[in-house]
């Protein structure tokens, strides 16, 4: 159906916006379509049967596609953080004022139904020269644009895309003024999931990195900046077939799994991490640290049975082979030797021990020492 022959929309001035226009003029994957409603009201959609979903201000859902419509609005500054915002919807809202208050200018175009490009701000010149530019000196009243920013180019990266030196600056002057300390962890965890599934995750660090807010909101990591770099360039040696879901995950574990116990710790409490990252980058830092041992001298059945323990191997065993297969991009050898030990020591069962009369402590003791001495005879150690 086009907006053209909808009834919902018949009569209404009603404009593409924002990354559909933008994605679609790069050759990009278009997955979502917002639209703006010019000289609107919200009792006017209601009629149309257009359900209320905004909760700050007037976003509402086509009653067939379910896509977004937003009436115009402008937003005026008036307070900390990226809440701080008072928001004027109304019909007089214009479409040059509503694209005004967006941050980029590539992400400031609009269409009509028929196609046709709204462009008050450079944006199809931007996207031609590959630049990240803001719309405006309002750019500074938002912080969390300084993310937003660091976000686009770590999707956009590989198209040649960089941040405009003037956009720059005003990123350096939002970590200066303080406001980045007002955003919440929630939103701030939020851009950053998504840049670790974009296709270039590390030149959002960079980016951050580069404008001080690195060490405003993940200070451990902006501590070592040769640690970051190593750390950054490890993103995308992942254990093979860790993609979709799984991928920022595994992205985000490789990049802190240099960090000790309490630095990790720490860093989760900041973003209040969801438990999978956490548990995942426990895992692959006990993986690091078990590389790391056997780069020094031989490793032992102890040793491994102490990975595995690490990890929970015997009630999670789906854990297992996703971090040999990480480990084979480190050390390949010492990753055959571990799926060798751990299908050896996984035959060991507690039931058959049970069987034998073994009880309480001394059943545990003779399940760890069977299964000791199962991955010590595969590495031909003790």
């Amino acid at each position: 159906m086009t907006r053209s022959c909808d009834p919902a929309v018949t009569g209404l001035s009603v404009y593409r916006v924002g990354g559909a226009v933008r994605d679609a003029r790069l050759g990009w994957p278009v997955t979502d379509t917002d639209w703006v409603v010019v000289g609107a009201t919200p009792e006017a959609l209601r009629r149309r049967g257009f359900r209320p979903v905004g909760r700050d201000f007037p976003v509402f859902l086509h009653p067939e596609t379910h896509e977004e419509y937003a009436l115009a609005r402008t937003e005026r500054k008036a307070g900390h953080g990226y809440t701080g915002f008072v928001v004027h919807a109304s019909p007089e809202v214009t479409l040059e004022e509503d694209l005004a208050r967006r941050d980029l200018t590539i992400n400031a175009m609009a269409e009509t139904p028929q196609g046709e490009l709204v462009d008050p701000y450079g944006g199809l010149a931007d996207l031609a020269t590959r630049v990240l530019r803001h719309v405006s000196p309002a750019f500074v009243e938002d912080p969390l644009r300084v993310l937003r920013t660091a976000r686009f180019l770590a999707r956009y990266a590989g198209l040649g895309f960089t941040i405009a030196e003037e956009t720059r600056e005003l990123m350096r002057q939002l970590v200066q003024s303080g406001e980045l300390g007002h955003l919440v962890a929630e939103r701030v965890w939020v851009e950053t999931e998504k840049a670790l599934a974009e296709p270039w995750p590390e030149v959002y660090f960079q980016a951050l990195d580069d404008c001080g807010a690195l060490a405003v909101l993940m200070p451990a990591l902006a501590a070592d900046g040769e640690a970051l770099d190593e750390a950054l360039g490890r993103l995308h040696r992942l254990p093979e077939e860790e993609e979709g879901e799984a991928l920022p995950r595994w992205r985000w574990a490789r990049l802190v799994e240099h960090l000790d116990e309490a630095e990790r710790a720490e860093l989760a409490e900041q973003l209040r991490l969801p438990r999978a990252y956490v548990e995942l980058a426990r895992q692959v830092s006990l993986t690091r640290a078990l590389i790391a041992a056997s780069r020094r001298s031989p490793l032992g059945g102890g040793d491994i049975l102490a990975w595995l323990d690490g990890i929970d191997a015997w009630r999670r065993g789906e854990r297992v082979m996703p971090l040999i297969r990480l480990v084979s991009r480190e050390a390949p050898g010492l990753a055959e030797e571990l799926a060798l030990g751990w299908r050896l020591a996984a035959q060991v069962l507690p039931k058959t021990l049970v069987e034998e009369g073994f009880r309480g402590g001394e059943l545990g003791q003779e399940l760890a020492r069977r299964r000791r001495e199962a991955i010590g005879a595969a590495l031909g150690v003790a």
